[in-house]
């Protein structure tokens, strides 16, 4: 759905004319104007807000921590599991080292 053009405000100016009649558009248009005001500022607000807090955040020093181990993973194998493994009489036989 494309921006709204010329023929579509008029057609939306000639409902609003025929619902709400021609001494409440004026009232109707200044809430309008009135809402549409407060929104633009509300939205202004949090945007300043939001870069605040980007700004805040980027002169934070850098948190270092140690990595946690994950959990359900088994234990990475070590130098001796790797040895008894691969010996190629226990690979032959298919055994497992224990």
């Amino acid at each position: 759905m494309g921006p709204i053009g010329i023929p579509e405000l008029v057609i939306i100016f000639i409902v609003a004319l025929v619902v709400f009649g021609p001494r409440k558009l004026p009232e109707l248009g200044r809430s309008l104007g009135k809402g549409l005001a407060e929104f633009k500022k509300a939205s202004t607000e949090l945007q300043r807000t939001l870069d605040e807090e980007i700004r805040s955040e980027e002169h934070k020093p850098p948190v270092v921590s140690t990595p946690a181990p994950m959990a359900g993973l088994p234990p990475a194998p070590t130098a001796a599991d790797h040895e008894i493994s691969s010996h190629p009489e226990t690979v032959a036989r298919g055994e497992q080292a224990h």
